[in-house]
């Protein structure tokens, strides 16, 4: 018996010694007390997310640092005992704010370092629309932040930023409908509050509840505005087998192939040097709009080759049909007079036969001015001709791209092509050259 009473306090004197604590790279030991400070023991992050180095002073031998568990996927902590620091990565938040800690640990002993995390800056709504008249409105910011801070370079806007409300004054507008950005700022965090204001315009959509928001009359000078239009520059060929050239308002010659006259745009297309020229113009084309009422005033040109197009494509292009296309107004010369309306899309377009399309007589669409109008909403896609229903497209809900991709922002399109697989189907008459599509005015309005 007392042999083996002696066996096991040596035994368990081994365990002891192994157990007795942590040794560092020097081969001390670990202190029975560890004391420890940080040179922050809170982070406060902006949603944005940053990367803090926290400075570690403690006189445990060996120790190390790890996010908690519940924040884990937007914090990591990695420990760096050598430097004495612990840096603490945040993640950007597109969500609420949220609170998480980091832990020293040494032994038995834990300190928190607690991270907080502020929600990102949103504004609501992110657009406000005043009457000619003018008014004030207000904006919620998710913020209450003092160091809010509202700027625009609009000098008919006033605001006031206060307990996390943007107040915004519009002044009475004695001219044409006008638009302008106002941008808040929280520290590095931006938000944008899209501001419109009717004009003392006296045109009327056609449709009730929308107002005017861009137009051009065709009324000045001898070009197009530079700011509001811009031209395609194409070879022929480049789309539908066409063959017509696209140039930036003029063909080497000089000729332009669109002109300002006479209250009107024309866009001309002709023959130059054994080359076929013609214009193809994109209205706000950075922009776009998303939804609305699209009107053109235009007089169709004649002769069999002709394809004259008022159509609409995203301003995020990145394909074609899966980006969407929505075509107003299209007609070939082979064909006088018979204009149709169409929308392409993955589900539906003419690579398959699928397309969406309605076609119409319209009694002297070619020399003379008719009106071509799409009501756009997030429900429907509805064509006119002179207030006639053309083509009718509503939205399935299915919330599919493949079938409704017109939930963006698509920009207006005016051009003559001449030739190809459509305009050209049954041949192409070159005795008819020149020829110009005529366009009055061209009117956009929104809700």
């Amino acid at each position: 018996m007392n042999k083996f009473y002696f066996l096991i306090l040596s035994l368990l004197g081994i365990v002891l010694t192994a157990c007795g604590g942590e040794s560092d790279d020097n081969g001390g030991s670990q202190p029975t007390s560890v004391d420890v400070t940080f040179s922050q023991d809170a982070i406060n992050v902006s949603s944005l997310g940053q990367t803090t180095i926290v400075q570690v002073k403690t006189n445990a031998k060996e120790w190390t640092a790890y996010a908690a568990d519940g924040c884990s996927t937007w914090v990591k902590a990695t420990p760096n005992m050598q430097a004495g620091t612990i840096t603490v990565a945040v993640t950007a938040n597109d969500g609420e704010a949220r609170k998480g800690s980091v832990y020293f640990k040494s032994g038995q002993t834990r300190k928190e370092i607690t991270i907080t995390q502020e929600a990102p800056l949103t504004v609501t709504p992110t657009s406000l629309f005043f009457p000619a008249e003018g008014g004030t409105q207000k904006v919620t910011l998710s913020i209450n932040g003092s160091n809010c801070s509202a700027s625009t370079p609009a000098d008919w806007i006033v605001m006031a930023i206060s307990s996390g409300t943007l107040v915004v004054a519009a002044e009475k507008n004695t001219g044409d409908y006008r638009t302008a950005d106002i941008i808040v700022t929280v520290g590095e965090e931006t938000a944008t509050v899209n501001v419109k204001q009717d004009g003392n315009s006296e045109i009327v959509c056609p449709i009730e509840g929308y107002h005017l928001v861009w137009n051009d009359e065709f009324s000045e000078g001898t070009e197009l505005n530079s700011k509001m239009w811009t031209h395609e520059v194409q070879n022929a060929g480049w789309v539908n087998n066409e063959k017509q050239n696209y140039v930036n308002g003029k063909s080497p010659a000089g000729k332009r192939v669109t002109e300002i006259k006479d209250g009107s745009l024309f866009i001309n297309c002709f023959k130059e040097n054994g080359k076929i020229y013609s214009g193809r113009i994109y209205g706000n084309k950075s922009k776009g709009f998303t939804y609305g009422v699209f009107e053109a005033r235009i007089k169709l040109p004649k002769g069999k080759g002709t394809w004259p197009a008022w159509w609409m494509m995203p301003v995020n292009y990145t394909g074609w049909p899966h980006c969407g296309e929505i075509d107003i107004m299209e007609e070939v010369g082979a064909d006088p007079n018979i204009v149709s309306s169409s929308i392409h899309c993955t589900a539906y377009n003419h690579t398959k036969g699928t397309q969406k399309t309605h076609s119409m007589t319209c009694s002297g669409a070619e020399g003379e001015f008719h009106v071509y109008t799409l009501e756009w909403t997030e429900d429907y896609i509805q064509t006119y001709v002179d207030g006639k229903k053309q083509l009718y497209f509503a939205n399935d809900k299915k919330n599919n791209d493949d079938t409704w991709p017109f939930h963006v922002a698509f920009y207006p399109i005016l051009n003559l092509a001449w030739g190809g697989d459509w305009g050209g189907y049954k041949g192409v008459d070159e005795s008819a050259l020149p020829v110009s599509l005529e366009v009055d005015y061209v009117r956009i309005y929104e809700k």
